[in-house]
């Protein structure tokens, strides 16, 4: 992981998971930039960490959209809670990886 600012954050975006790069920077231009608010910067890197987090590794990304995908399809409530309560905790996990990690 990189260091935990929104540059370092955005480069190692552009390098290892282009694809998420296009609606990081349109999530930075409408929640801060445009506004010239850095009070939403917490946030907006608390997602975007998670979500970085989880895309630099493919077996678990593909892992938890398996999970989403099947927590929507399911009919049995206590199953579609069990999948989605699965997914919680590795985003959950995610969001507090370290820096370096």
């Amino acid at each position: 992981m990189p260091e935990r600012t929104p540059k370092a954050l955005r480069e190692a975006i552009a390098q290892n998971a282009p694809r998420l790069l296009a609606d990081f920077d349109a999530h930075w231009k409408r929640a801060i930039a445009d506004t010239y608010d850095l009070g939403p910067v917490p946030a907006f890197m608390a997602r975007w960490w998670g979500e970085y987090a989880i895309a630099r590794d493919p077996h678990l990304d593909a892992h938890l959209t398996d999970l989403e995908a099947r927590a929507t399809e399911a009919t049995d409530l206590a199953e579609a809670r069990k999948l989605v309560e699965e997914a919680s905790n590795i985003r959950h996990m995610a969001a507090r990886t370290e820096p370096g990690r």
